[in-house]
């Protein structure tokens, strides 16, 4: 016996009845070995020499632009009532109105296990794969993130020095001026 090898088919794309064609099959493009384009070493030599410059120029930007570091520490001074960062005033703004307790770990806890029983909330149609066809889960989420968003608006725009709720543009004290009172 010899074992006598054909040559390997080409792949070939029949033509799909139009009355059976999918979206998926509207999307194909047959494909040919010159369409082909290896990771290694196109893409990821292309990639590493963006991440090189993207280091030499941090590296540069912190040598030769100073941060806007505030004075040495004086225990004499009692300093103003700190900012959280932009990704926390959402829950600082909390801390305002409700108990540690509630504002620090109840609504972050109700907020997280809200957000992951949103799939279970929404069982209208289970093969749904579009967010049109889950229009339950999508407006539970549009209404977490504008909740979080507002917290967060109100944290930046609306608490001026020592925490006291200002309106952006209008002076607060006779000595000062208007304007927005955080620093970026």
């Amino acid at each position: 016996m010899t074992d006598t090898k054909s040559p390997p088919d080409k792949r070939v794309v029949l033509p799909v009845d139009p009355a059976r064609r999918t979206e998926i099959d509207k999307q194909r493009v047959p494909m040919s070995a010159d369409d082909t384009v290896m990771t290694w070493p196109h893409l990821l030599s292309i990639e590493f020499l963006a991440a090189g410059m993207m280091s030499i120029f941090l590296l540069l930007m912190g040598l030769f632009i100073n941060a806007p570091l505030e004075e040495l520490a004086n225990s004499n001074v009692t300093p103003a009532v700190a900012k959280a960062p932009w990704y926390f005033l959402g829950l600082q703004e909390l801390l305002a109105y409700f108990h540690p307790t509630v504002a620090g770990v109840l609504t972050p806890l109700l907020v997280l296990v809200g957000a992951a029983l949103i799939p279970y909330v929404d069982r209208g149609n289970l093969t749904a794969t579009r967010p049109s066809e889950r229009k339950t889960a999508v407006i539970l989420f549009t209404l977490f993130c504008a909740l979080g968003l507002t917290l967060t608006f109100v944290g930046i725009f609306f608490r001026g020095p020592g925490y006291s709720f200002v309106i952006p543009y209008l002076p607060f004290f006779e000595n000062t001026s208007p304007g927005l009172h955080f620093s970026l």
